[in-house]
């Protein structure tokens, strides 16, 4: 099934990449304008399978790609931490995915297509640097998402720091995402006034540990940012993500047009 995405590029573009966004209920794909960040007719999507292993995964993402008769390399996120083309961990997907060889398997999938593989969080931090929130800003930038737990991208003058996880750092006595996410919040029954003391105390330890140029935050809390992000106490400016559902297959499409491996 199609679902809307940000407003179309021309269909005169010649800079494009391909990205595929796997979450833990959608697999959504589509075609990028890598000159301005804004996809190509609208996306494409399937539900992510039950269980979401990784065969059954793959196949859903070539089910995507197929779609657009796209016949170039592929950009794909996954919610999980990789490394040297390996699933170590998995978030809101089928645990068989930790030991995975993820290069292997959607590379074979697809016909030997060259691919690229990141963390979702990195994506979207990617894109939203690139030609979102983040654009134009020097230095460090880093993306959070506020959802079950929190996710977390480091971009360096452009240049993502991979598999930060920085929801499981300790602040205080708890994981940062154990108290500062927007399922706590949900779950506590907490005013944004009440959750906002607490995702302030979690920002100035990251602005202690990185001094970050500007904080972007994500994830669906972030369609409310008038709400809760003028009560934030910490120091660093913090913005709402703007390319919102479409980050991961933008940033996906970006990594493999770059050539980056995990």
């Amino acid at each position: 099934m199609t679902d809307s995405a940000v407003p179309d590029s021309p269909t005169t573009a010649t800079n494009l990449g391909f990205g595929v966004d796997v979450g833990g209920s959608g697999i959504k794909g589509g075609i990028v304008d890598l000159d301005t960040g804004a996809l190509v007719g609208e996306r494409f999507k399937v539900l992510t399978p039950k269980p979401a292993t990784p065969n059954a995964v793959a196949v859903g993402v070539a089910e995507v790609v197929a779609h657009f008769d796209w016949a170039g390399p592929v950009g794909i996120t996954l919610p999980g931490v990789i490394t040297d083309g390996v699933m170590r961990t998995a978030a809101n997907i089928d645990p068989a995915w930790i030991g995975t060889d993820v290069y292997a398997l959607f590379s074979e999938m697809m016909g030997g297509r060259q691919v690229s593989v990141l963390n979702d969080a990195d994506a979207a931090g990617m894109a939203e640097d690139a030609y979102g929130a983040g654009k134009g800003v020097s230095g460090v930038v880093m993306l959070l998402t506020f959802g079950t737990g929190i996710g977390s991208a480091i971009l360096i003058n452009g240049t993502l720091v991979p598999n930060t996880e920085l929801g499981h750092l300790i602040v205080g006595k708890k994981e940062a995402e154990h108290q500062a996410s927007s399922r706590i919040k949900e779950e506590k029954g907490w005013s944004y006034e009440k959750w906002t003391e607490k995702v302030s105390i979690v920002l100035k330890e990251y602005e202690a540990l990185f001094w970050p140029k500007l904080f972007i935050a994500g994830g669906g809390i972030s369609r409310k940012s008038d709400k809760w992000i003028p009560l934030l106490t910490n120091s660093t400016p913090v913005v709402p993500a703007t390319l919102l559902n479409t980050a991961g297959i933008v940033g996906a499409a970006m990594a493999v047009n770059q050539g980056l491996r995990a």
